[in-house]
C-alpha cells in the first residue's frame, strides 16, 4: 500500500555540535502535519521524541539526550511519511571526566539546568511551560502602576504561572490598549494552543509506552523482591539494608568532597571578591588617587572623577560603597576648605581667582566663593593703601620695592609714562631723571607714585573680577548647566550697591591719603591722624606739585579706561582741581621769593644798550614760572579752567601784585644804595657824557650814585616798552587767556615806578648839569662847523 506523503528529509540542524541536553533546531521536509503526526525523533540513535517540540512541516525543536554514540544522524518518523532520512549529522560533546578529589575551575551553571524528571505528570513539553506572550498578539502596557493593580485585585497575580492567577489583571497590564478584534484574535489563539497541548500530550503518552513499559517491569520485580524479602528475614530487610548502604555512601561522599565543596565556596568568595574590586575600582581607589592629584595640582582631574562617583554612588545603600564615598566626600571638603584658602590669599593674580572660582563651584562649595574673593581683595587693597602711607611716615620707605606687591623694582608705569609725555611735548621741563631721583625726590612725591602704583596695578583686576562676577563667566560648563551662571547674576544684582560702596571707599582712601600729604587743611581734624602726620616733610615747590598732577590725572585716566563709572571717579576730579589751584598758588609764592633776590644778582654791567641784565633776569623768572603752569593749568576731559574761578583770580591777582611790589622794592634797594653798600674792588670809571663808552664797561665797573640810578632809569624804560610786551605774548602763548584780573594790577603798580626819587632834585642836579654841559658843548661845535 503507497504512502499519500513523502517520508521525512532533515536537511540542517542548529547547532551543529553540543552537549548533552542542548536545545537544537532541527530543519527539513514533510516533518510531518502536526504534534500528534510526530511520532518518533532520534539524535545520534538517542530518543529525543520526549522533548520534541513539533513548530511546522519544516521545524522541530528539541533537546540533544545523553546519547552513546559521539555523532549521529537525525532521523524523524511521521505517521503520514513513515521513517526518514538525514542529509547531515550531529556531534555530541563528551564532558570532561574528573575525579572526586581533582579540583575543577569549572562549575556547572545549575540555574539553566533541566531535570526530565520534573513536571512528568503534566503530560507537555517543558519548552511550552512558558510561554511569553500566550495570547499571540502585541503587546501593549498599560500605565497602571504595580501597587494600584494590587489594591484593585487583592491577593491576585498577573502572573499567569501563579495560582492566584488574575485575566482581568493581566488584560489590563498587559493589552489595556488592544482593540476588540485583536482580542478575538487573542481568543483564538487560546484555543487553538489548548488543542495543541492535548494532541502533544496524547503523542507523549503514545510515544512513550515502552518506557512506562519498562518502568511497571522494574517495579513489579523490585516489589516481588521486597516481598520474598518480607518473608526470608535473611540478615533484615532489604530496605534497611538500603537505606544503611545509602547513608554510607552519603557520609563516605561528604567526607571525600568536604575538603573540595569547602575550596570551592572559598574560590566562589574569592572570586566574587575580585571581580567587585575590579568592577568598581575606580570608586575604591579614588580617595587615594584625589590626594595624589591635589598634591599633584590636578584639580580638574578630581572635579571630574567626584562628578563621576557622585552620579554613580551617591545615592548608594551598598554598606562598603557608602563608607568609601563618605571618604570621597571627606577629602572632597578638605580640597573645598585649600581651594577657598588659596582664593582668599594675597597677592594673587586675576587668573588664578577666577580659576579657583571655577573649581569651588563645579565642587558645590557652600556659599558665594566669588564675592567671598571680591571683599578680600577689596580689604587687601585699602590695606596696601594704608600700609604705603604708614611706612613713609616712619621713615622705613627709602628705596624702592617696599611694599612693591609684585616685588617688582622697575620704574613705575606712571613714571616711564611721565617721561615719555614730557618727551612729547618737547618739554624742557622734564628732563631724564638720574639714578638717585628717588633719594632726592620728596617723600611726599615717592608717597603719591607708590600709591597710584598700588590703586593702578590692583583695581583694574578687582574691577575686571567683578564684571566676569556679573555676566557670569567665573563658571564652567558644569556651572551653567547646574543653574549657578543664573544664581551668580542675581547675587551680583543683590549685591551691587555694596561693590559701588566698596569701589568709593578706595577712592575716597586714595584721595584722603594724598590730601593729608599735601592738603593736610581740608581734612577734618579728626582724620588728621589717620591720614596725616606729613608736617615733618619737606615743602614741596610747584615743580614737584606738577609732577604729582600728572601722577593723579594718569590713576584718573586709568581708571576711567576700565569703564567706572564718573560719579564714583568725581572725588579725584575734586581733588586735582584742588591740588591745581594749590600748585598755581605755591608757584606764585617761590616766584615772589625768586623776584626778590634779583637784587643780590644785580652786577651793573650794561649792554649796548645801556642796561643791566636785571630786566632779563626778571622776563627770564616769570617765563620759567609760566612754564611751570602750564601743566597744573591746563585743562584735561572733564575738568574746568582754574583761572576763571572767581576766588582763584582773585587770590592770584593778589599774588601777582605781592610780585610787582617785590621788583619795585627792589629796584628802590638799588636806586637807594649807598657808596658804602656797592663793592670797591670795581676801580673803572666811566664818562657818562660819552655815551660812545658806554658798551666798553665790563665787570668791575664800580658805578657812583647817579650812575646807578641812570642805570635804573635805563632799565625801567626798557622794562616798560620791551619785558612787559613781551611778557604779555608769553601770557597769550601760554593760553592765560582773559587773565586781566591778574595783570591789570601790575600795570597799575607800574606807574607807582617814575616815581623812583625823580622829584629828589639834589639827587639829579649833578647830572642835569653834567648833561647840560654836554649839550652846549655839542652846540658849539655845531656852529663852528
Amino acid at each position: 500500500m503507497s504512502r499519500a506523503r513523502q517520508p521525512p528529509l532533515v536537511t540542517g540542524i542548529s547547532p551543529k555540535e553540543g552537549a548533552a541536553w542542548t536545545k537544537v533546531t532541527i530543519r527539513g521536509e514533510n516533518l510531518g502535519t502536526g504534534p500528534a503526526d510526530l511520532i518518533g525523533l532520534s539524535i545520534c540513535g538517542h530518543n529525543c521524541l520526549l522533548t520534541a517540540e513539533w513548530m511546522s512541516a519544516s521545524k522541530i525543536v528539541c533537546r540533544v539526550g545523553p546519547a552513546k554514540d559521539d555523532k549521529g544522524e537525525i532521523i524523524v518518523t511521521t505517521k503520514s511519511g513513515g521513517l526518514g532520512t538525514s542529509t547531515v549529522s550531529f556531534k555530541l560533546l563528551r564532558p570532561e571526566r574528573i575525579g572526586i578529589l581533582d579540583q575543577s575551575a569549572v562549575w556547572v551553571d545549575e540555574m539553566n539546568y533541566y531535570d526530565m524528571r520534573t513536571d512528568r505528570n503534566k503530560g507537555i513539553s517543558p519548552l511550552s511551560l512558558r510561554p511569553s506572550n500566550p495570547l499571540g498578539i502585541e503587546l501593549d502596557k498599560g500605565k497602571i502602576t504595580q501597587k494600584d493593580m494590587e489594591l484593585t485585585f487583592p491577593g491576585m497575580s498577573g502572573d499567569f504561572t501563579s495560582e492566584n492567577f488574575s485575566a482581568t489583571w493581566y488584560l489590563i497590564e498587559n493589552h489595556s490598549g488592544s482593540s476588540f478584534e485583536q482580542l478575538k484574535i487573542a481568543a483564538s489563539n487560546l484555543k487553538k494552543q489548548a488543542t495543541k497541548k492535548n494532541e502533544g500530550s496524547l503523542a507523549y503518552v503514545k510515544g512513550g509506552l515502552s518506557t512506562f513499559f519498562e518502568a511497571q517491569d522494574a517495579l513489579a520485580a523490585i516489589h516481588q523482591r521486597l516481598e520474598s524479602d518480607g518473608t526470608e528475614r535473611v540478615e533484615g530487610s532489604m530496605t534497611q539494608r538500603l537505606e544503611n548502604i545509602l547513608n554510607r555512601a552519603s557520609d563516605t561522599a561528604d567526607t571525600l568532597f568536604q575538603e573540595v565543596l569547602g575550596r570551592k565556596d572559598k574560590a566562589d568568595s574569592t572570586r566574587n571578591a575580585l571581580n567587585v574590586l575590579q568592577r568598581f575600582k575606580f570608586l575604591f581607589n579614588l580617595p587615594l588617587n584625589i590626594e595624589r592629584n591635589i598634591q599633584k595640582g590636578d584639580y580638574d582631574v578630581v572635579i571630574n572623577d567626584y562628578e563621576k562617583a557622585k552620579s554613580l554612588f551617591g545615592n548608594t545603600e551598598v554598606p562598603v560603597f557608602k563608607k568609601v564615598y563618605a571618604e570621597v566626600e571627606t577629602r572632597i571638603g578638605s580640597l573645598r576648605s585649600l581651594l577657598l584658602e588659596k582664593l582668599l590669599q594675597t597677592p594673587s593674580t586675576l587668573h588664578d581667582q577666577k580659576r579657583y572660582i571655577r573649581y569651588l563651584s563645579d565642587l558645590h562649595a557652600p556659599g558665594d566663593p566669588a564675592w567671598l574673593c571680591i571683599y578680600a581683595q577689596h580689604k587687601w587693597i585699602l590695606e596696601l593703601m594704608q600700609n604705603c602711607r604708614d611706612e613713609f611716615i616712619s621713615g622705613q620707605r627709602v628705596g624702592v620695592g617696599a611694599l612693591d606687591p609684585e616685588g617688582d623694582t622697575r620704574p613705575s608705569a606712571l613714571c616711564r609714562l611721565s617721561h615719555t609725555t614730557s618727551l612729547k611735548r618737547g618739554g624742557s621741563l622734564r628732563t631724564p631723571r638720574p639714578s638717585t631721583w628717588r633719594f632726592e625726590t620728596p617723600q611726599q612725591v615717592q608717597f603719591v607714585e607708590k600709591l597710584s602704583d598700588v590703586v593702578i596695578g590692583q583695581l583694574p583686576n578687582f574691577w575686571k573680577l567683578w564684571i566676569s562676577y556679573v555676566n557670569g563667566s567665573l563658571f564652567s560648563e558644569t556651572g551653567e548647566k547646574s543653574g549657578q551662571v543664573e544664581k551668580s547674576k542675581k547675587n551680583a544684582r543683590q549685591r551691587q550697591n555694596d561693590f559701588k560702596k566698596m569701589i568709593e571707599e578706595m577712592t575716597h582712601r586714595l584721595v584722603k591719603l594724598i590730601r593729608g600729604a599735601l592738603l593736610p587743611a581740608t581734612l577734618p581734624q579728626a582724620e588728621l591722624s589717620l591720614y596725616g602726620g606729613w608736617e615733618n616733610k619737606t615743602e614741596l615747590t610747584g615743580a614737584w606739585l606738577t609732577q604729582i598732577i600728572h601722577i593723579v590725572r594718569g590713576c584718573h585716566e586709568a581708571l576711567s579706561a576700565l569703564e567706572i563709572p564718573n560719579d564714583l571717579l568725581q572725588v579725584i576730579q575734586d581733588l586735582l582741581l584742588e591740588l591745581r589751584v594749590h600748585c598755581l598758588m605755591v608757584t606764585l609764592l617761590h616766584t615772589t621769593e625768586d623776584v626778590k633776590r634779583l637784587a643780590e644778582k644785580e652786577d651793573w654791567v650794561v649792554d649796548n644798550e645801556g642796561i643791566t641784565s636785571l630786566p632779563s633776569q626778571f622776563e627770564q623768572c616769570m617765563v620759567q614760572m609760566l612754564q611751570s603752569l602750564k601743566e597744573p593749568l591746563d585743562i584735561k576731559p572733564g575738568e574746568i579752567n582754574v583761572l576763571q574761578l572767581d576766588q582763584v583770580q582773585d587770590q592770584a591777582a593778589e599774588l601777582s601784585v605781592s610780585i610787582m611790589k617785590v621788583f619795585i622794592n627792589c629796584l628802590e634797594q638799588l636806586s637807594t644804595k649807598s657808596d658804602g653798600d656797592i663793592d670797591t674792588s670795581h676801580n673803572i670809571s666811566v664818562d657818562l657824557s660819552s655815551p660812545d663808552r658806554f658798551p666798553g664797561v665790563q665787570e668791575g665797573f664800580s658805578p657812583t650814585s647817579e650812575q646807578r640810578l641812570l642805570i635804573i632809569l635805563s632799565n625801567c624804560q626798557y622794562l616798560e616798552r620791551r619785558t612787559f610786551l613781551n611778557l604779555a605774548d608769553h601770557f597769550e602763548k601760554h593760553g592765560f587767556t582773559g587773565t586781566e584780573k591778574i595783570t591789570r594790577p601790575w600795570l597799575c603798580k607800574w606807574g607807582n615806578i617814575k616815581k623812583l626819587r625823580l622829584s629828589n632834585t639834589t639827587l639829579f642836579q649833578p647830572i642835569r648839569d653834567k648833561l647840560h654841559l654836554c649839550l652846549c658843548t655839542g652846540q658849539g661845535k655845531g656852529e663852528e662847523e
